[in-house]
């Protein structure tokens, strides 16, 4: 079996190392053919320095190469999956395809499974998603991850093909719930970095944390999500990871806009676009959610994190 997959960032290089030690043969893209000559030549990548790339991955910037492998992992940011298959839709027709990206395209307010199945209709469609970070896949230390797919028998083959001796992929046919968990708790994950960085203490995290996760249920439940998928590893495994750890990026970015601090443009913070794609999402379904429409505001600086607290508890009381 080849496995390819779209995107050398640290999650698609992880991905490539672990199942690479597996003895598997990976094909691993990248765009810029200096970056490939250059990982080829050293056997490291620039994103993971610390961890040698195994003799199964194999660097390249073809797409016809790509393409020949038998599934392929899609490891790009949520907001640029339709771009990418927009122009390379054709070369991926009946070939089974992984989203490993959590976000909602601000777009069209679709999540990536959904981005494949307008794009490549034909494909065999998957999403990858859980409590993991990059670095520690990398490292083979152990992790358990959600394989979301609708076809029961090919998300038991995509389970088989891409768990490893230290990935352990637990499978679901909830892939709206298991997409959906993993593109909000990125929200949450700013709202409580923000809590942090501006000093309002650990309890008003625990807060946020709790009722940013009913917030994620409410939404994820009027979207035919089932309850089961947000108590899981795509859900509320994710987002206790996300919501505590420095590794997480969205995490940062929230301390920084706590702290009145700038933050690096250069890196992707998924949790920034999709909730302003959530606040769309909410007013079309009518639903309130207090929590991601104050972040939308902060990242869109339209309000300090002063005004945003004063507005969360200035809210009327009510039952749990």
């Amino acid at each position: 079996m080849k496995i390819g997959i779209a995107g050398a960032g640290a999650f698609g290089t992880a991905l490539a190392i672990t199942i690479g030690l597996d003895g598997r043969q990976v094909m691993l893209w990248a765009r810029d053919p200096k970056a490939v000559q250059s990982m080829r030549d050293t056997r490291q990548s620039p994103r993971l320095p610390d961890v040698p790339l195994p003799d199964d991955v194999r660097p390249t910037d073809s797409l016809d190469q790509l393409a020949e492998c038998d599934v392929i992992l899609l490891a790009m940011p949520a907001q640029a999956i339709r771009g990418f298959l927009a122009d390379h839709a054709t070369g991926f027709a009946g070939k089974r395809l992984v989203a490993c990206c959590k976000g909602i395209d601000i777009e069209t307010m679709r999540g990536p499974s959904q981005s494949i199945e307008d794009l490549v209709p034909d494909a065999i469609v998957a999403t990858l998603t859980g409590p993991s970070f990059a670095a520690d896949i990398a490292r083979g230390l152990p992790t358990a991850l959600t394989l979301a797919c609708k076809d029961e028998t090919e998300g038991a083959y995509l389970q088989s093909a891409l768990s490893t001796a230290t990935l352990r992929l637990y499978r679901t046919t909830d892939v709206t719930g298991s997409e959906l968990g993993g593109a909000l708790k990125n929200v949450m994950a700013i709202a409580c970095g923000a809590c942090i960085g501006a000093g309002l203490g650990e309890s008003a995290r625990a807060a946020l944390l709790t009722r940013g996760f009913a917030e994620m249920q409410r939404l994820a439940l009027s979207n035919g999500a089932r309850p089961e998928t947000l108590m899981g590893l795509s859900g509320l495994g994710d987002l206790a990871l996300t919501c505590t750890s420095d590794l997480s990026r969205n995490y940062q970015f929230g301390l920084s806009i706590g702290r009145g601090e700038e933050f690096d443009p250069a890196v992707t913070v998924e949790g920034a676009k999709t909730a302003i794609a959530v606040t769309k999402l909410a007013k079309r379904d009518g639903l309130e959610l207090p929590i991601s429409f104050v972040v939308a505001d902060l990242v869109a600086r339209n309000i300090t994190v002063e005004e945003a607290l004063r507005r969360l508890l200035s809210r009327p009381l009510k039952e749990e």
